[in-house]
């Protein structure tokens, strides 16, 4: 193993730094799988389904901003996922003066696109397999269930698991305490400090930790700082860094 000073882990609470887990909590989109190759791939191919030409670039990252602020808006209660889905590929093809009212049946089309290109962040799925065993393993997404469903099958991701928890399927949204109140009863979570919950958003993965009581871990590899009220007991750049909570 690496020397300490070596790795990008970062302890938050210090305090913490001996709890042992026994359940991870892991986000997909952002943190077991590279979500941006993914959209590019999708967004790139629909393009010239749809005939709607080339998608530079540029336009990705147009999109890019425009689907994150959308999401962030669903975290915070703002809007309901219908609306986030189909509203951000209206106001992105508004923006770039195509025609809004392919914004619904585009979506439709990308839920299922969305799962044929797998890109892991980091090694994830060796790192999955390698706590397999040792620690119960769940995914907590509030990605669709057409889209999740693929990427889980064919990134492997549905077999290392010991469970799959949607928020369609839940009822309810991250970072809602509700959301995880229900997971953790149906996996029989009784002491909430075992439990650590991993992702990239500080609005959905780390404010649902804080609301839930659990511990959190903040994937962060752009080393981008927190503005929110969220609670982050531990921060990592890079996900081989896990072995350092778990171990």
């Amino acid at each position: 193993m690496a020397d300490l000073a070596e790795s990008s882990f970062r302890t938050v609470c210090r305090e913490d730094t001996m709890s042992r887990f026994e359940v991870i909590l892991w986000d997909v989109d952002g943190t077991l799988l590279d979500f941006l190759t993914a959209e590019k791939a999708a967004i790139s191919s629909l393009f010239r389904e749809f005939g709607l030409g080339e998608c530079t670039d540029e336009m990705i990252g147009r999109y890019s901003r425009i689907n994150k602020r959308y999401w962030e808006k669903l975290e915070l209660g703002e809007m309901t996922k219908p609306q986030i889905l189909v509203g951000r590929f209206k106001e992105f093809f508004r923006s770039e003066g195509l025609d809004e009212s392919l914004g619904e049946s585009f979506n439709a089309a990308y839920q299922l696109r969305l799962g044929d290109t797998i890109a892991f962040c980091d090694n994830s799925k060796e790192i999955v397999t390698s706590l397999r065993g040792r620690y119960r393993q769940y995914v907590v997404s509030n990605g669709t269930i057409a889209a999740q469903t693929k990427k889980l099958k064919n990134s492997g991701f549905d077999k290392l698991m010991d469970g799959i928890f949607l928020s369609e399927q839940v009822g309810y949204e991250k970072p809602a305490k509700e959301f995880f109140d229900i997971v953790l009863k149906e996996i029989n979570a009784a002491d909430r400090d075992k439990v650590l919950i991993i992702g990239d958003s500080l609005t959905g993965d780390m404010m649902g930790g804080t609301c839930a009581g659990i511990k959190t871990c903040w994937y962060n590899p752009g080393g981008l700082e927190n503005h929110t009220e969220a609670r982050v007991d531990y921060e990592i750049r890079n996900l081989n860094d896990v072995r350092w909570i778990m171990y």
